[in-house]
């Protein structure tokens, strides 16, 4: 429901296997592609997700609000995304069904404190009342967008600009040639 939702599908049932979508959107006039996975958090599709992880650039970890199980599964893919997933993936912690304050199991402080446990967003959401689920998934994009901007601006310095780069080791003719100027 929720990957349906930002897809702009008709809204569904309960999902039974794993959802992938395709997204186009514009952020900060550029076209960005999402290619958004979704397996439920279910069990049976966590082997298959492991594979899923090393190619990420964003991972949401979504929990329902009125589940304390799907709550307390949350630090269990946390860790299944860092024996997985690239050092730098960014995630987001969202607590779904916030609009079902009367069957809340989980508070958001409680969403809050893992979030900042684990040194990541934190956004409560409600794919059906329609809250925050296009925030989220434009915050992760331009978290994902800004970190490859920095990575791509240190990989390639200003025009007219110097960088300094380790040469080979095994060259030793002089102190000058452990590093070239390009």
């Amino acid at each position: 429901l929720f990957v349906s939702y930002f897809s702009c599908d008709v809204m569904g049932s309960d999902q039974t296997g794993i959802d992938f979508k395709i997204r186009t959107i514009e952020l900060d006039n550029k076209k960005i592609k999402l290619q958004i996975w979704d397996t439920a958090g279910q069990e049976r599709f966590r082997t298959i997700t492991t594979a899923y992880y090393r190619g990420a650039m964003g991972i949401m970890l979504v929990y329902d609000i009125t589940q304390e199980k799907s709550f307390e599964n949350i630090k269990n893919w946390i860790r299944n995304i860092e024996e997985n997933a690239s050092a730098d993936v960014e995630k987001m912690l969202l607590g779904n069904k916030c609009e079902l304050t009367d069957k809340r199991q989980v508070s958001k402080e409680r969403g809050e404190q893992l979030a900042i446990e684990y040194g990541i967003k934190f956004m409560e959401t409600s794919a059906k009342a329609s809250i925050n689920v296009e925030e989220a998934f434009l915050t992760l994009a331009s978290d994902i967008k800004a970190k490859t901007e920095k990575r791509m601006e240190a990989n390639n310095p200003p025009k007219g600009g110097h960088q300094l780069k380790p040469m080979d080791s095994r060259t030793k003719d002089s102190w000058l040639s452990r590093c070239s100027l390009l």
